[in-house]
């Protein structure tokens, strides 16, 4: 072979061997995202419901035939406006008949007090009258005795008028006693008209319950009565909404109690308004959870006026802001290479062209990214993905910054962090309920 072609071909053949060397000492290409602050925000997406502060359920206390109802499901009511009449025709009689017994014990009573306290009076003084003459008379006829004028049997007659005579004003003593005011006629007759007055109140407060009225200024929910119908105590025949300020309702998992906190924001949109998007705020959580549902109560409060779309029960979508940091080191929780309970996570940086762990802190969390308290400093690259052991050789290639994603809206960042982009760190954390 010339001397020529076999230069030529070791030539070729280092080039080979420096390019293979080459390619095999060449560092690894590694994802990575450049930290830097940006704005990290955190919501709970879940729903709700509109509720007044109250509902009462009107019924009737007793067993009847209704005559008229005199209201439409969605009107408004004042306090005392009529509602459902029954029919009253055998509860009039009854009171009638309660009220006819009341004045004749009244007649009585009052017949005691005149003519009955005249005539016990009248006997009384009647029978100490007839007294005083038997008495006399025994006198008379015990001095004839004495001389021997008359028998025995004469004094003993006048000892038995005597007796008779003090037994009459005995009786006629008690009869004026009882026809006094303390005493035992009048207490019995006081009592028949209290008696017979308490039978009016009742029969009269019977009557009136078969009149139902609004117990306070109220919109009528639903209407469950009609005229003919036949009602029964305990039923609901009307459910009214009391008036006061309009509340949302919602069952929020208990898994995110921790992040709810009185006062906190929500920006809220009505399923069947979906333009039309409006604010609230946490009014009250409740102190229990429950324990089938393993979901606790939370009311909003609505600033005045509450749009006048809403209606009692409307489904509603409520995102409510949990956290905000406004200029933060962010980082993407796909970097993260462990962590454990106590918030202390692992990453990868590239410094030097060489991998490095870091141990780090972190704080607010959402779906996606997190808030880094120390262990990292602006600029630093974050790998992501798999790479090479720390110190090894690495070439870290930085995607999108974090800004992009941290100017989005709420829902936005939360369909990004659902979508698992490793760049886009400022995703918000949505724990979405079903309804």
């Amino acid at each position: 072979m010339p001397r020529r072609s076999l230069v030529a071909l070791i030539v070729i053949a280092a080039a080979l061997a420096a390019a293979l060397a080459g390619w095999l000492l060449r560092a690894p290409r590694v994802p990575a995202v450049e930290l830097q602050a940006a704005p990290l925000v955190r919501t709970l997406q879940f729903s709700a419901r509109v509720a007044t502060l109250s509902r009462v359920d009107v019924g009737s206390t007793l067993t009847g035939r209704v005559l008229r109802v005199t209201v439409v499901e969605g009107a408004p009511v004042k306090r005392g406006d009529l509602l459902v009449i029954l029919e009253s025709d055998e509860l009039q009689a009854a009171l009638a008949q309660a009220q006819a017994s009341e004045r004749q014990a009244a007649a009585r009573l009052a017949g005691l007090r005149s003519t009955g306290r005249s005539s016990a009076l009248a006997a009384l003084a009647q029978a100490d009258s007839v007294l005083i003459a038997a008495q006399a008379d025994l006198q008379r006829n015990q001095d004839l005795v004495a001389r021997g004028f008359v028998s025995t049997a004469r004094l003993d007659e006048a000892q038995r008028a005597v007796a008779v005579a003090a037994a009459q004003q005995t009786s006629a003593r008690a009869q004026s006693a009882a026809n006094a005011d303390q005493g035992t006629d009048i207490a019995q007759a006081q009592a028949a008209l209290a008696l017979a007055a308490s039978a009016s109140q009742a029969a009269s407060a019977r009557l009136a319950q078969t009149q139902l009225t609004a117990p306070a200024d109220a919109v009528v929910l639903a209407r469950q009565v009609e005229p003919g119908q036949i009602v029964q105590p305990g039923k609901t025949l009307l459910t009214l909404a009391l008036a006061g300020p309009v509340q949302l309702l919602a069952q929020v998992d208990e898994l995110s109690l921790d992040q709810l906190r009185v006062g906190q924001t929500a920006s809220v949109l009505a399923d069947a308004f979906p333009r039309q998007r409006f604010s609230a705020s946490v009014l009250a959580i409740a102190p229990l959870v429950d324990a089938q549902r393993g979901a606790v109560e939370v009311r909003f409060a609505l600033p005045p006026p509450a749009p006048a779309f809403l209606r009692e029960d409307m489904t509603l979508s409520v995102e409510v802001e949990t956290a905000r940091r406004e200029g933060t080191l962010v980082l993407p929780l796909a970097a993260l290479r462990s962590e454990d309970a106590a918030g202390t996570a692992t990453v990868w940086v590239e410094r030097d062209g060489r991998v490095e762990a870091r141990t780090l802190r972190l704080g607010v969390r959402t779906l996606a990214a997190a808030e880094v308290l120390d262990g990292l400093t602006a600029g630093d690259k974050v790998l992501i993905g798999a790479a090479p052991a720390p110190g090894r050789r690495v070439r870290a290639e930085v995607g999108p910054g974090i800004g992009s994603v941290a100017a989005q809206p709420a829902g936005a960042q939360a369909k990004a962090g659902a979508q698992g982009q490793a760049g886009d760190a400022g995703s918000a954390l949505t724990n979405a309920m079903g309804r």
